[in-house]
């Protein structure tokens, strides 16, 4: 069951034991007990016809009608979507994989049969798979206790019948909640292209083509070799981070390259794709910009039995059109409380490889029946292998041909390379791709000393919106800016001097944050996990064992800060600052900011204590958001307390607040459905709220100084204080008051619309395709 669904079903979790035993005896159609099930369509594209099955005369509802093209009860200890594979495979004769069922909706079913002998209350998963033809009626093997005949009939036909509550039909009410699959269908097969490709290119307007170069001349030949090593190993991050994305995103990632110039349209699907890396909008909060309708076509010769003239059964590789919250690091219809069942029942080593950074969640029964399905042979539910159907995989091994290259093309980039820190790094991170172990390599990370600068490993967790566990892969390749990074030594001496005067408890302040070491680096390439909207910054490890014992490293996009500074942060103050305060906004002011920003995630609090006493970091699936908002509010704090201390000049004082609040324009521009865009929704709401930041007659804002600090202040404490209690609930509750596209945000971006100032950069990397030839 999808996380969407659990609210919904929540009395199906309660009766989930019950069911196990009744769903065994068919008692729970006697009893009205609610269960779960699935529903599976056949959708022929080139037809535009849904397969329907008709029931067989014996079964015990609505016998000899024509209904679902497959359907059944989730069995005991089985999952969703493997239920609908074997569903399909028992009743028709069909094997498919995974990535050929596309979840659209769950429908909750719920009426009285025979004279009330039969009652259905039945959550139903239901599943969509399409096919490119019609599959030839002979080509199914039908199951006579179930199916007694098939056929193929028009989408509009059967909706019509359905509507007339024909009696040879199973009855579904269309204008309620089954409508939607007839709704999908239509809207996906009557799209108007030329509307289509006009909605593609304001999306991708929104992106600022930039060229980012640095200057090579002072890497030697042998650094242009190893660069080159280290390129190649970043476009293996590039690899992994798709699959990470979702199981079918390789595929539809090919398809669309490949058919790129077929037409204009075409053209745009990809490169919008290439920017957001996966069918997903990242400004959009992860709206669909395709469906499966345009992946790839998959042919499967043994899906069926064989049928004379007939190449076999092509479908198209699915993915949802509501982006999967455990992205694939988790079984796709996986929700919290069975992860967490699994969980509960494990060892405590265990626990800490299930929710550990490093480890994929997978099932035992979506092995055995790929197993099984393979074989052409399925029997029963004997598949499952222990008394929880999840397992965890660590990453060395679900990515190992990946991996396994990446660290080849490591060690001998650092055997090449000149500085000893570097070739420790890269030997370092090599051994850690094969043996899951990061520490080491996270420890050489932060100890960098070299001109050639690499980030390269998992690192983010934000694609794991259901737990925020999971890291993604990512890569930075830069050129460090030594005259940079000399003059940014002042915030890494000064983290313990901040955490001491942070605006909160002093029982919650650690005595011990180490100085967080400050590169600047212009960029050269990157990969992974660099999706959309593009960092200014990072600041790593996540590894919490590292950040308390020897804190954080950091590392600056210069750049990157220029590139948005210049195409993004100056148009936004032009349009929506007033004109006595737009003079303000400068490139020092912004940067600055950047800085403090990630220096501040290396201060605050890391750990919290439980009622009972245990240690823990979990605000789950909220921390990610709210972590952004600390790191940009404590930030701007910290300036101000840095400038009083007269470590900063004080010029920056009114700079760096309307710096700061065109920056909110910025960020809130990336969608709410983004860590970063909600955070910044949530500080811009609280000043706005306590009169920091004005709204004008004319529509532009300017910042009251005389309220600004204290309110910078007063959230600062908010946030600290609800990360250092572990306070979920009021988390939540500060979340959902301020996280809102309200309308001073809807003003300005209205406004920036109409003058169609980018949201973002799309960098593009010329000295890379040199250094790698």
């Amino acid at each position: 069951m999808t996380e969407a669904a659990a609210a919904s079903s929540a009395v199906v979790v309660m009766e989930e034991e019950r069911l196990d035993v009744l769903s065994k005896t068919g008692e729970v159609h006697r009893d009205g007990d609610y269960h779960r099930a699935v529903h599976v369509w056949i959708y022929a594209e080139s037809t535009q016809e849904l397969l329907l099955q008709r029931r067989a005369d014996c079964k015990d509802s609505w016998p000899g009608r024509w209904d679902i093209s497959s359907a059944g009860h989730i069995s005991a200890g089985d999952s969703s979507l493997v239920s609908a594979q074997r569903e399909l495979q028992e009743e028709l004769g069909i094997s498919l994989p995974r990535d050929a069922f596309e979840f659209i909706f769950i429908y909750l079913q719920e009426c009285v049969i025979n004279d009330g002998k039969f009652i259905n209350n039945e959550f139903n998963d239901v599943y969509l798979v399409t096919t490119v033809d019609p599959i030839p009626l002979e080509a199914f093997t039908l199951q006579e206790t179930e199916v007694s005949a098939v056929k193929y009939i028009s989408h509009e036909e059967y909706r019509s019948l359905l509507v007339k509550e024909d009696p040879d039909y199973v009855p579904y009410d269309v204008d309620e909640q089954y409508g939607q699959l007839f709704e999908i269908i239509k809207k996906r097969y009557t799209e108007n292209t030329v509307a289509r490709s006009l909605s593609l290119q304001k999306q991708l307007c929104r992106y600022a083509s930039v060229s980012l170069d640095a200057e090579l001349t002072g890497l030697s030949n042998t650094d242009r070799k190893t660069l080159g090593l280290l390129i190649k190993a970043a476009k293996l991050m590039d690899e992994i981070f798709y699959l990470q994305v979702w199981y079918s995103n390789p595929a539809l990632r090919d398809w669309l390259k490949e058919h790129a110039s077929a037409s204009e349209l075409d053209k745009l699907k990809w490169l919008y794709y290439s920017i957001n890396k996966s069918p997903w909008s990242c400004l959009d909060e992860n709206e669909p910009f395709l469906t499966t309708t345009d992946s790839a076509i998959k042919l499967l010769p043994e899906a069926t039995k064989p049928v004379s003239g007939w190449k076999g059964l092509e479908y198209k590789a699915a993915f949802p059109s509501l982006k999967p919250p455990g992205a694939n690091f988790y079984p796709p219809d996986m929700d919290k409380m069975e992860f967490k069942l699994w969980n509960d029942s494990l060892t405590e080593k265990e626990q800490n490889d299930a929710m550990g950074f490093f480890t994929v969640i997978k099932r035992h029964s979506e092995f055995s029946l790929d197993s099984s399905l393979s074989n052409h042979a399925v029997h029963g539910t004997n598949h499952l292998m222990t008394a929880h159907d999840l397992y965890s995989v660590p990453y060395s091994k679900e990515y190992n041909s990946f991996l396994g290259k990446a660290a080849e093309l490591l060690h001998e980039a650092g055997d090449l390379a000149g500085s000893t820190s570097l070739k420790r790094l890269l030997h370092s991170k090599a051994d850690a791709f094969l043996s899951n172990d990061y520490y080491e390599s996270d420890i050489a990370w932060m100890e960098l000393d070299s001109k050639l600068d690499i980030t390269i490993g998992p690192y983010e967790t934000y694609e794991d919106e259901i737990f925020g566990y999971k890291a993604t892969f990512e890569a930075f390749i830069g050129i460090r800016d030594d005259k940079a990074t000399a003059q940014l030594k002042l915030f890494g001496d000064n983290l313990q001097f901040l955490e001491q005067n942070l605006p909160m408890d002093s029982a919650y302040k650690s005595k011990n944050v180490n100085a967080a070491p400050i590169r600047v680096i212009q960029l050269l390439y990157n990969a992974g996990d660099v999706k959309g909207p593009q960092t200014v910054a990072f600041n790593l490890p996540n590894d919490e064992r590292i950040v308390k014992d020897r804190g954080t490293s950091m590392v600056m996009l210069k750049n990157v800060s220029e590139a948005k500074f210049k195409h993004i942060l100056q148009p936004i103050a032009d349009v929506c600052i007033s004109k006595e305060q737009k003079g303000l906004v400068d490139f020092e002011s912004f940067f600055t900011h950047t800085i403090c920003h990630e220096c501040c995630h290396g201060i605050g609090p890391h750990t919290i204590t439980l009622p009972d006493g245990q240690k823990s970091t979990e605000l789950q699936e909220l921390h990610s958001a709210l972590e952004e908002a600390k790191a940009d509010i404590v930030g701007l704090w910290a300036l101000k307390f840095l400038i009083n201390q007269d470590l900063l000049p004080r010029s920056l004082v009114k700079s760096m607040y309307v710096s700061f609040l065109a920056g909110c324009f910025r960020s809130v521009r990336f969608g709410l459905a983004e860590a970063h865009g909600k955070g910044q929704a949530l500080q811009f709401n609280w000043m706005y709220e306590k009169e920091a930041f004005i709204l004008h007659p004319d529509e532009t804002f300017s910042v009251d100084f005389a309220k600004v600090e204290e309110a910078v202040e007063n959230l600062s404490r908010e946030i600290l204080t609800i990360q250092a209690k572990g306070d979920k609930e009021a988390a939540n509750l500060l979340l959902q008051k301020y996280c809102k596209m309200t309308r001073p945000l809807k003003l300005a971006l209205e406004k920036l619309e109409s003058v169609q100032v980018p949201v973002d950069i799309a960098p593009i990397f010329p000295i890379v395709n040199e250094i790698a030839e």
